[in-house]
Order: structure tokens, then sequence, then C-alpha cells
């Protein structure tokens, strides 16, 4: 990430911060009880990218199946030992978390609907990861991520998730997560028509929050 400082009178690019094995080996720790405490044990398994999410790659998956029915996903490398990473919202700094119906069932040499949401939630939270540090994210904003070829674009409305008004904390220091829930395009039209607190009740009383399938219909 890039950081600036102000230095007589002008704002100047500095050098990211360097952070020891043992710094980023420590964070994780704490990282991992914060997202356990709110999303329960964490899956034995990760899934880790070819190519790391900090020189360009995807985000290493992890997985939640004790959380809610189905399964949960989040990630743990947009936040830096120090708390960085994101620009800032209205709330602070976070780690992103979505969540499908389906029970966790990963398997590379057989495709099922599990392995189809779960590749999906990972090139939101990819894109959205980078976008993360050029733009503020705020709860209840929308976004759109374009699709590949012959791919509609993924509709998205990003939540505060605080289960039983539980804290997203990493050691000490106080963060939040941020929702990433997949909508039909009209589902998204009426969150900006109408705001997303009202799209997120309508999704909320169909039994639909907080999971990103599609296979529902939409409830606007």
């Amino acid at each position: 990430m890039n950081f600036f400082k102000k230095l007589f009178g002008k704002w100047v690019k500095e050098a990211p911060k360097e952070f020891s094995e043992q710094e980023y080996l420590e964070d994780y720790e704490q990282k991992k009880n914060g997202l356990e405490d709110i999303l329960g044990k964490m899956h034995d398994l990760v899934g880790h990218a070819i190519v790391p999410f900090s020189v360009g790659g995807a985000v290493d998956m992890y997985y939640f199946p004790d959380h809610i029915k189905g399964t949960g996903f989040a990630t743990m490398e947009l936040l830096e030992p120090d708390g960085s990473g994101p620009l800032p919202n209205r709330l602070g700094t976070y780690e992103l978390v979505a969540f499908t119906k389906y029970e966790y069932k990963k398997d590379d040499n057989h495709p099922n609907a599990f392995n189809v949401i779960e590749r999906q939630v990972c090139g939101i939270f990819t894109t959205i990861g980078f976008f993360s540090r050029q733009a503020v994210i705020n709860p209840n904003e929308t976004c759109e991520i374009p699709g590949g070829e012959n791919e509609e674009n993924a509709c998205l409305v990003f939540d505060l998730y605080e289960p039983d008004n539980k804290k997203f904390k990493i050691g000490i220091r106080k963060h939040h997560l941020l929702l990433c829930m997949q909508v039909f395009r009209s589902e998204m039209d009426f969150a900006r028509a109408n705001g997303s607190e009202k799209l997120i009740d309508k999704l909320k009383n169909a039994g639909y929050y907080p999971y990103s399938d599609l296979d529902r219909q939409p409830v606007v």
C-alpha cells in the first residue's frame, strides 16, 4: 500500500513499512482469534493462492463452517500488523467476509455448488481487496465488479457484520468485518434508489441474508 505524509507543506510518498516474519506470525494468530470469536472455529484447510495477494495474486481463502448454516469466508491479508491496509472508512479498517448456504465441500477434482460460489467469492474478495487500497468503501454502499468474457457483472452490497454486537479485534486493535453480499441487479438498483438498509431488511425477511448465493428469487 502507498502511504503519504506531509513534509515541508507538501504531501510526499512514504515507503511502505516492512514487518518481520515474527510480527506477521503474531498478527496472524491474533487475527485468527479475532475472527473465531465472531465466526466460530476456522477450518483446518486454507485455500492458498498460487500467486500471493501481496504481489498481485488472489487472496487466500479462510473457511468458517460453524457460525451459521452453510459456510463463511473471510480474508486475513487486507490488514497489516500495524492495522493499516484498506483506506479507512467511517468505521476504520477491516477484513472482508461473505457467506454461502452450502456446506464446506471443497473438491478441485469434482466441481460442485460449493466450489462454484467459493471461486466467485475469492474473485470478489481479491478485486475488493485491491480496490480498498485506492478507494474508501463504507457499509451500505453498493459496487459493481466487471465480469469476464460472456459473464455478467457481479452486483454487491456492503454491510457491517457484527452478529450479537461482537466487535472484530486483533489483539487490542479495533477493526470491523465488512460483509460483501452478492445480489441481483434489480436488488442493487433498488438499494441505490431506496437505500441499502431497505434492501437488507427485505433480504433478512426472506431469509437470504447474509448469503451471496443467487440460486433464489430476487426480493424486488
